[in-house]
């Protein structure tokens, strides 16, 4: 294995929510997450009550880590891990050109809102994809991770 082959085999992902309302969100995203490949999943500032909707016990292979707001995110994201914020604003590229980072951490909304502020001011990235009408949060975020999954198989 070449030092560029190391170099592109580095890295991992994980997809949080802020804001979550809805447990089956978390849990259908956590089936998501294991499916594409993510190291951990997360939830900032939860509403939801725990409930199963992750029937293959996602649970078991990768971790779920809560934070209590956007400043307890930030004091404790992976070092030099880029954040990626997926929403609908003038800011946001689109998904279907993004070069996504070796090591990210993918940002998503509520499903009644946006994401905060505060939210958006750490994202180093902002990315949108087209879509009919607004996709459900865990459905956004698996066509985040497909679009990971398949461009960075291309990459390697």
């Amino acid at each position: 294995m070449t030092r560029r082959d190391a170099a592109r085999s580095r890295g991992y992902f994980g997809i949080g929510i802020e804001r979550c309302k809805s447990g089956v969100n978390v849990g259908t995203l956590w089936r998501s997450a294991y499916c594409l490949g993510a190291a951990f999943i997360f939830t900032i500032g939860g509403r939801y009550h725990r409930q199963a909707s992750d029937v293959t016990k996602s649970w078991r292979h990768i971790p779920l880590l809560e934070f209590t707001d956007v400043t307890d995110f930030a004091a404790h994201r992976p070092y030099d891990c880029q954040v990626v914020g997926v929403e609908l604003c003038d800011r946001a590229s689109p998904l279907e050109t993004f070069a996504h980072p070796h090591r990210a951490v993918y940002l998503l909304g509520p499903e009644d809102g946006s994401l905060s502020q505060a939210a958006m001011d750490m994202c180093q990235h902002i990315v949108r994809f087209d879509s009919r009408y607004c996709l459900n949060v865990a459905s956004a975020g698996t066509v985040v991770m497909y679009d990971r999954q398949t461009k960075m198989r291309v990459a390697a």
